[in-house]
């Protein structure tokens, strides 16, 4: 009897981010930036477990080059989605008018980094600068880059709701990535996920973990982010009472939301991505620990649930 082959399983909905593996990010990160062998392990066991898309851009140090020579040794280049964004505030303001100056310099920059990842196509290609998605002469020129096949997507990574509000009626957006987590829930009652929906665009939510202040201890929270220190002291209370662990909670309330497609994470280190994995592959009943979650922390200040406005932390994701 001829033995069948055991279907691959795959975990479509999470999506690793490489800024860690670029450069030392994370207002949690004890360990800086891991060596090409750390970061080569800690994207095979991604690969192994499941995850299929990786998030990646030309600002995270030498992130793109990283995940090129790992597709490439590993001979999974066509396996694989890859979505990468745009130098931010690249285009000057004495070009941004110019749309023949726009199209060369975005598609020299797309070129670029394909050049990085070793592909000639990219599954996704953002604006890292969010006011850009407001200008036409920007958007016609990543669509020109797409019509060219040189991407299949594009769209815009974004931190305020009005900019998210605008990108998801933008004819010409498929991808949109949003800051999304138990502390940062602007989005909820504004629509926007309603018309993603409607507009069939594709969301990916960023920040579940807000770089790692979601795991700090009390004393090691910095002065500057004193505020934070009584939300996540009632965050504690709540889950404790659903005997679930900081990283459970909030990694599920963004993927147990039905209108986030996929869950962008990173990670410092190999023990971090098999817990992450293996908090989406349980089966934990979040349901009405989300239930208390939601809404419960609203109009948290922005100092607290932005990072680049935090001490610094000038890279925005």
């Amino acid at each position: 009897m001829e033995k069948t082959q055991s279907k691959e399983k795959l975990l479509p909905r999470l999506c690793l981010g490489t800024v860690q593996l670029g450069m030392k990010y994370g207002i949690n990160n004890k360990e800086g930036k891991p060596s090409k062998e750390k970061s080569f392990a800690i994207l095979d066991l991604a690969y192994k477990r499941g995850i299929r898309i990786f998030d990646t851009a030309n600002a995270y140090g030498d992130a793109e080059e990283i995940l090129g020579e790992f597709i490439t040794t590993r001979n999974i280049k066509d396996k694989v989605e890859i979505i990468s964004k745009l130098r931010p505030h690249v285009i000057s303001p004495e070009n941004a008018g110019n749309a023949q100056k726009i199209l060369e310099l975005i598609e020299a920059e797309i070129r670029k980094s394909l050049q990085r990842i070793r592909r000639n196509y990219l599954d996704g290609y953002l604006l890292h600068t969010p006011e850009y998605i407001y200008n036409d002469k920007i958007v016609a020129a990543l669509r020109a880059c797409k019509a060219k096949g040189l991407v299949k997507n594009i769209g815009v990574s974004i931190y305020e709701e009005a900019d998210a509000l605008y990108a998801v009626n933008n004819a010409a957006v498929d991808y949109i990535q949003v800051p999304y987590s138990v502390f940062d829930q602007r989005l909820n009652k504004t629509g926007f996920f309603e018309a993603a929906m409607k507009n069939k665009v594709k969301v990916f939510a960023r920040s579940a973990f807000l770089q790692g202040l979601i795991f700090m201890e009390e004393d090691g929270i910095p002065d500057y982010l004193e505020e934070a220190k009584q939300y996540l002291k009632t965050f504690d209370s709540i889950i404790s009472n659903h005997k679930l662990t900081r990283a459970e909670a909030a990694l599920l309330f963004s993927y147990n939301n039905p209108s986030i497609n996929t869950v962008v994470f990173g990670v410092d280190n190999l023990e971090q991505l098999k817990t992450d994995i293996d908090i989406v592959e349980k089966d934990i009943d979040f349901k009405d620990c989300m239930n208390e979650l939601k809404d419960r922390f609203v109009g948290i200040k922005k100092s607290v649930i932005f990072p680049s406005l935090w001490k610094n932390q000038p890279l925005k994701e």
